[in-house]
């Protein structure tokens, strides 16, 4: 009971100190940005950039499919040119795990690279910064999880990304993952380091031209996420939300383009702006309670990040709505969405509300679902506890969850029991009223 008791002292009273003072830090820390290169054709450019640092192996990382698809090469052919030699590692799966993540590093040795390029989603990002770092100080991947673990910088960092929603190349931090065991959940870390930004990163559309709708939608969402959680952070500036309120805006105009079409190369580069401006944005003023809790599910169930962001952002969005009321009525105004609606009193109210519900509308029109199948009742608890852990002890958050409120929180998404589920006597009544 003593521990618990004093656990919970900690959180109520310690932590909420640390991370005001955490966030006076944040706020004055500084964090390299990437040189950007935007637009169609951008990765070969970044290709011919890198050739002129004078690297003479690259480690590629990336995965499988980016491969098959031949979405490197413009990238590598334009190194080739240069005279830069490229090392392959196209093992990331999703989430990447620890046991990938040392692989990477022991081919980085091996081969006697010096520098990494990552083209991928937000896993081949990371991975590849969680290598550069590992590489550098002769560490293991594991050993870097928490706060600048690294006493040495990474090697040179690159990223070309390949999805619009993680903002990995413009992020300090990377998420790698324990993937656990039969008895023991996943569970996933983040290593996090102003130095793990990339040095250049592109943006270029036509790598993003044929993502599947539902990875679109997924990652589009996981965006808007970040900037959301940016914009309510309690360490949010005139810059972050200046980014966010631009990527939200983004966001709102062209996702449900990007979904229905997704060769529309206009769409698919705002989107990867707006991405990018998220990613700017809660680098520094931090993410909240929609990532503790997704980062739970990711780690037990195995759900897409950006697919756990989407389903649980509305009902965080509702659960924080009075606290956070004005800066979610400032995004309403962004998008457009103050109309009929005066200056007055309760005007913040009513236009939070009505952003949040657009959020619902949003996801509802690009077929996110609203619960998620793989959560079970009996994992809620643990699930729980893990996520305001995480909450608590990372994140700027409007209003703290307590148990119970996240408890509510994943049970408000979860599954419907089956009609084979239902108790023999309800099943019973509902065949007696479709007789009647």
């Amino acid at each position: 009971m003593i521990p618990e008791l004093i656990s919970d002292m900690a959180r109520s009273v310690g932590l909420p100190r640390l991370k005001r003072a955490a966030g006076v830090v944040t706020k004055r820390l500084p964090i390299p940005q990437p040189v950007l290169l935007v637009g169609a054709g951008s990765s070969a450019r970044l290709g011919q950039a890198i050739a002129d640092f004078g690297h003479r192996r690259l480690l590629l990382v990336t995965d499988a499919i980016i491969t098959k698809l031949g979405l490197a090469r413009p990238l590598t052919d334009a190194l080739a040119a240069a005279g830069v030699a490229v090392e392959v590692f196209d093992a990331v799966t999703p989430d990447a795990p620890i046991p990938l993540v040392e692989a990477g590093v022991a081919r980085y040795t091996a081969a006697g690279c010096d520098g990494v390029v990552a083209v991928g989603g937000g896993s081949a990002m990371d991975a590849a910064k969680v290598i550069a770092l590992a590489a550098a100080n002769g560490k293991a991947p594991a050993e870097l999880v928490g706060y600048f673990k690294g006493r040495h910088g990474p090697a040179p960092i690159y990223a070309v990304p390949t999805t619009a929603g993680t903002g990995s190349e413009v992020t300090v931090a990377a998420v790698i993952s324990d993937p656990g065991s039969d008895s023991v959940p996943g569970r996933k870390m983040v290593v996090a380091d102003t130095r793990i930004v990339p040095e250049m990163a592109a943006l270029d559309p036509t790598l993003m031209l044929g993502l599947p709708a539902e990875v679109t939608a997924a990652t589009g969402i996981d965006a808007l996420t970040h900037a959301i959680e940016a914009t309510i952070s309690q360490w949010a500036t005139p810059h972050t939300d200046r980014h966010a309120r631009a990527a939200v805006a983004l966001i709102w105009r062209w996702l449900k383009r990007a979904h229905a079409d997704g060769a529309h190369l206009q769409a698919r580069e705002q989107m990867a702006l707006a991405s990018t401006w998220a990613g700017l944005a809660f680098t520094r003023a931090n993410v909240g309670n929609v990532h503790a809790i997704a980062h739970q599910l990711g780690g037990r169930y195995h759900t897409p990040h950006g697919l756990a962001n989407a389903i649980m952002l509305p009902a965080v969005l509702r659960f924080c709505q009075a606290e956070a009321a004005a800066p979610l009525a400032a995004l309403a105004r962004a998008v457009g969405l103050d109309d009929g609606i005066d200056d007055g009193h309760y005007a913040n109210a009513a236009l939070a509300l009505r952003f949040i519900d657009g959020v619902q509308a949003l996801n509802d029109a690009l077929g996110i679902p609203r619960t998620l199948a793989a959560l079970r009742e009996e994992d809620i608890p643990a699930l729980a506890r893990a996520a305001c852990w995480e909450a608590d002890t990372n994140y700027p958050v409007p209003r703290r969850m307590t148990q119970m409120a996240c408890e509510a929180l994943l049970r408000s998404v979860l599954p419907a029991p089956s009609a084979a589920k239902k108790p023999a006597a309800r099943r019973r009544r509902a065949a007696v009223q479709s007789n009647g």
